[in-house]
């Protein structure tokens, strides 16, 4: 009996495992042990624990097995422990998600390399594949390969999947091209506070998308007359509003320019993207777009997403806040201009290697090396501002910089309603941070770090950062129900742990 239940448990989870795509040995590196031991399991030939099915479960994301319900998952974290080595940035999740949306424009096959495994991406697959798309992991899992069918079937769409990330928004760029009429559900994704998606109404409206939100979704009717006549200027030079824009703008068979747009790095990103496709874009990396559409895209692309500069940024903090050396390999140079200049006049010990190029062929890496530092607080407040200004998903890796530095810093993070307030949540490790009002937040350094239990913050970034504080802190602390940094980060615990960390991932069972 007892030998046909590991049979059975080892067949769910080598379908599991090639449903994913990963062969026994991705498998193995993301839990830490051999393949050996991955195919012993497999076959049935070996013993295993609730919490390693749990944990493989969670490697492959798949319920292996329901034992009722399981629970959210949990890091228990045991800190005080310096890191060392070298760990490699992921590519960029919000790079990663707007090349998926913008895989629809094409008939043809798009493969992204190296894409991140993260719950963003997941659920944006779930959404393509009940459309019709059809997805795979290839080259051992490390690549993702795009093929859409000849006709969407938007009726189907997976509501669920949908909601659970903001990024669905940008749906609305490419199918305004491929239908007459269709519905996506509202945007989820973090608890940031109201966001208006008016901003991408007003863009989108010059391609004759008409949207009424009611019932949990917006209804979207579109008048293939209507085309833009003048240069669109965006109210918001937001990221996702400018590349709705570039999606819309990318097959309309004209000279489409958008002003006040984002020059930030994922939506450089997508304009490589579209050059693949053979849409020209001029202007990448100012705030004037010029777009010369293609009305029908039938293109095999193969493109590599750049390095995410806000991992750089969380990785850059972990060494900071833990007072560690430790060399983050493939930082996205450009996008950390300001950030690292702060840091420099704070007083950070730090090398920069030599420049080289990402895998897009455009992007600019470094290698750089943090040392243990006297920190102190800057001048200047910290406060966000449109690239090239200091990024405003950075903001928040501050207030654990800040609350390792000798005096006091002012945060303003004016562009979240509430993100803010979630960052006080380190005054439960013993940080002295004060809430002026929701968006800004007093920090006093230098901090003794202490062990808590608590629940993760609904926002990614500062959930991010109760973990660095965590890992800097003496004794053993649990973060309750952490998906919402799964949506952001790939393995992030597997690999902190690489680098002299131990953090350890478990369930409730």
């Amino acid at each position: 009996m007892k030998d046909d239940y590991l049979v059975r448990i080892g067949r769910l989870i080598r379908d599991a495992r090639q449903h994913r795509g990963w062969s026994q040995t991705h498998l193995a590196e993301a839990l830490r042990t051999s393949q050996s031991a991955v195919n012993r399991i497999e076959r049935g030939h070996q013993n295993i624990s609730l919490e390693m099915i749990a944990r493989i479960g969670e490697a492959l994301d798949s319920e292996i097995v329901s034992l009722g319900f399981s629970g959210p998952m949990h890091l228990r974290v045991v800190g005080g422990r310096p890191l060392s080595g070298a760990i490699d940035v992921k590519t960029s999740k919000n790079a990663c998600v707007g090349l998926l949306c913008a895989s629809l424009l094409t008939s043809g096959r798009t493969v992204l390399r190296r894409v991140a495994r993260i719950e963003e991406v997941f659920r944006l697959l779930e959404v393509l594949n009940s459309i019709g798309v059809r997805t795979r992991w290839i080259n051992d899992g490390l690549d993702l390969e795009i093929v859409p069918p000849a006709e969407l079937n938007l009726a189907a769409m997976d509501d669920d999947a949908a909601r659970r990330t903001r990024s669905i928004i940008m749906f609305l760029g490419p199918l305004l091209h491929r239908t007459d009429s269709f519905r996506i559900p509202y945007a989820g994704g973090c608890d940031l506070g109201t966001r208006s998606v008016e901003p991408h109404m007003q863009a989108l409206r010059r391609f004759g998308l008409s949207v009424t939100a009611t019932d949990g979704a917006y209804h979207a009717v579109v008048d293939h007359s209507v085309r833009p006549d003048r240069p669109i200027v965006l109210t918001e030079r937001g990221d996702t509003v400018t590349e709705n824009a570039l999606l819309a703008a990318a097959r309309h068979d004209g000279v489409t320019v958008i002003r006040n747009a984002s020059s930030n790095y994922m939506v450089q990103d997508l304009c490589f993207f579209l050059e693949r496709l053979g849409v020209r874009v001029e202007g990448v990396g100012t705030t004037t777009l010029t777009v010369h559409g293609v009305r029908d895209i039938d293109v095999d692309v193969d493109y590599s997403p750049s390095e995410d500069p806000v991992e750089a940024m969380s990785l850059i903090a972990a060494a900071v806040v833990t007072g560690s050396e430790l060399t983050v390999r493939r930082v996205p140079a450009e996008f950390l201009d300001i950030e690292l200049a702060v840091l420099e006049e704070m007083g950070l010990n730090h090398d920069r290697g030599t420049e080289y190029a990402a895998d897009n062929g455009r992007t600019r890496l470094l290698d750089l090396t943090v040392r243990p530092s006297k920190l102190e607080a800057p001048i200047d407040k910290i406060h966000p501002l449109p690239f090239p200004g200091l990024n405003i998903d950075h903001v928040p890796f501050f207030a654990a910089i800040a609350a390792s530095a000798h005096g006091s810093t002012l945060i303003h993070d004016w562009v979240y309603d509430n993100r803010a307030i979630y960052l006080t949540d380190l005054n439960r490790l013993g940080g002295r941070l004060q809430l002026l009002d929701p968006h800004r937040v007093l920090v006093e350094g230098p901090t003794r770090w202490r062990a808590a239990e608590m629940m993760c913050p609904p926002a990614l970034r500062p959930a991010v950062v109760v973990l660095l504080a965590m890992m800097a802190a003496e004794g053993t602390s649990v973060l309750r129900n952490v998906y919402v940094i799964n949506r952001g980060y790939e393995d992030l615990a597997t690999r902190l742990n690489s680098v002299g960390a131990q953090i350890e991932t478990f369930r409730d069972i």
